[in-house]
């Protein structure tokens, strides 16, 4: 019954139509895996009531023809999207044992088609990093290994346990949230594929807020199609978001073709920098290559921004994390913590001290100081100006080419512990910030291994609203890398 955890979202849909596996066997196969991957601390809790409960609906649908679009599909959901009846933490203690009483918009609409949860996946403190060593449930670690060595590696973040929970096969696919990469990266990272569509595409209704303008859910799965497949159920407007977009959800799994012909492939000169990885560079090269054989032209554009895309996220991102992570004072829901004979404010700077981690007070402080009198102009409108600038950027680049592709990050996978330093650990966004901080869609795709075993990503960005090219793309490359490369079995 393993045997079942490594298929596709495609296959498993398949095969159950085909009635050659039942939801129930499905769901008891991921039920086991999960349970004998523990090591990883990829689950913040395990939920295999829920798993078995839409596993039994979808074998009545299966058997009655009235199928849903994920019908016995077992996903696992990242600790961001608050889940009705199931405690959602952010991966923080100060939101530790809150039972939200309500659904996300996009886990209900994963439900609604039929999929099953496994559990909440492990993340970066609200979301808060670049390798899911600042959860306060412990570090998710990658179910690689890099060759000749046993070192424990970073799975990428912050949806780090997503990623590692889908690279080890213990769900089919999982739902992440990009700020500045937060999908991409980690799917690099681990040889999986993910994509961040258009700012608006997914509500954000019911996932914990970071950066209210930058914030994204996509999925995460192995291959391109599970992507697409999973994206269409995720995508939707919704009125109780006000960033919704109120547009058509193509069949992004029809769109997958295969044929370029006819588009133009924009290699941003700025994304080369000096001192890039060869093995990267040559792996962009082939990229390039793979595309122009699918009958797209290559053609030379500039992002002249680029270079103040991170400097300029880490400016707002922050003061947006400072104003909503305002809300977490102790009074209504989570941690409180109420020091002998201490009055309101008291309680306050107790609870927050207890319930924040480190890198989430880092950045609540530099938010907190770019957005206040005196420094606000200086930084916050300077940034705001940059943004807009960054945007112009990808619109002048529309009008020469169709689609960007450009390395996913500037290495491999590294070794927990090894970017103590918060500056480098923030360069690790270093590719995957200007599309976000333009709302465009983007996502990664393995290509490739490094010279130590690891997996390589390539990233394609595509205009607002075309994430049905940018999988394309992403399907190309994905066929001709024939990337089969799994990590293997140590947990």
């Amino acid at each position: 019954m393993t045997d079942l955890t490594g298929l596709s979202i495609a296959a498993m849909r398949d095969g159950l139509r085909a009635k050659s596996f039942s939801a129930g066997e499905l769901a008891e196969a991921h039920i086991i895996a999960v349970e004998s991957a523990r090591d990883l601390n990829a689950f913040i809790i395990e939920t295999p009531d829920h798993a078995r409960a839409a596993a039994a609906t979808a074998d009545a649908a299966l058997a009655s023809g009235d199928a849903k679009p994920l019908s016995g599909i077992p996903l696992g959901i990242k600790d961001l999207f608050a889940t009705k009846g199931y405690q959602t933490t952010a991966a923080s203690k100060i939101l530790e044992g809150f039972i939200p009483p309500y659904e996300s918009t996009v886990s209900g609409k994963l439900f609604a088609d039929g999929a099953g949860m496994l559990g909440k996946l492990n993340l970066d403190q609200f979301a808060m990093g670049s390798s899911n060593e600042t959860s306060a449930f412990g570090n998710v670690v990658s179910p690689w290994r890099a060759r000749g060595s046993n070192r424990p590696l970073v799975p990428g973040g912050s949806s780090g346990g997503s990623a590692a929970a889908v690279a080890a096969r213990l769900c089919a696919g999982a739902t992440g949230t990009d700020t500045g990469g937060s999908i991409r990266q980690p799917a690099a990272f681990v040889g999986i594929s993910g994509i961040k569509p258009t700012y608006g595409r997914c509500s954000r209704w019911g996932v914990v807020a970071f950066a209210s303008s930058l914030d994204q859910a996509g999925p995460m799965a192995r291959d391109v199609r599970d992507c697409a497949i999973l994206l269409k159920s995720m995508c939707g407007y919704d009125p109780k978001d006000s960033t919704s977009l109120d547009v058509a959800v193509p069949d992004f799994e029809a769109a997958l073709t295969g044929d370029l012909r006819g588009k133009r492939i924009g290699v941003p000169r700025e994304y080369r920098p000096d001192g890039l990885d060869p093995t990267i560079a040559a792996l962009w090269d082939q990229g390039l290559a793979w595309l122009k054989d699918a009958g797209a032209t290559i053609v030379d554009v500039s992002l002249p921004h680029t270079t103040y895309a991170l400097p300029a996220y880490y400016i707002i991102a922050p003061a947006e994390a400072s104003s909503n992570l305002a809300r977490y004072d102790g009074v209504r829901y989570g941690l409180r913590v109420t020091p002998p004979g201490g009055n309101l404010a008291d309680m306050y700077e107790a609870t927050r001290a207890a319930g924040f981690g480190p890198e989430v007070k880092r950045r609540i402080m530099i938010g907190t100081y770019v957005l206040s009198a005196g420094f606000y102009d200086a930084y916050y409108t300077q940034a705001q100006k940059v943004r807009a600038l960054i945007a112009r950027d990808f619109d002048r680049a529309w009008e020469v080419c169709d689609l960007l592709l450009a390395p996913t990050a500037p290495s491999a996978a590294f070794a927990a512990g090894d970017k103590a330093d918060p500056l480098e650990m923030y360069l690790n966004d270093v590719f995957t910030v200007p599309a976000s901080m333009a709302g465009l869609p983007a996502m990664s795709v393995p290509a490739g291994l490094s010279e130590t075993g690891l997996p390589l990503g390539l990233q394609i960005i595509g205009p607002a609203l075309d994430e049905a090219g940018v999988l394309n793309a992403g399907y190309v490359i994905e066929r001709a890398a024939g990337f089969t490369a799994r990590p293997e079995r140590w947990w």
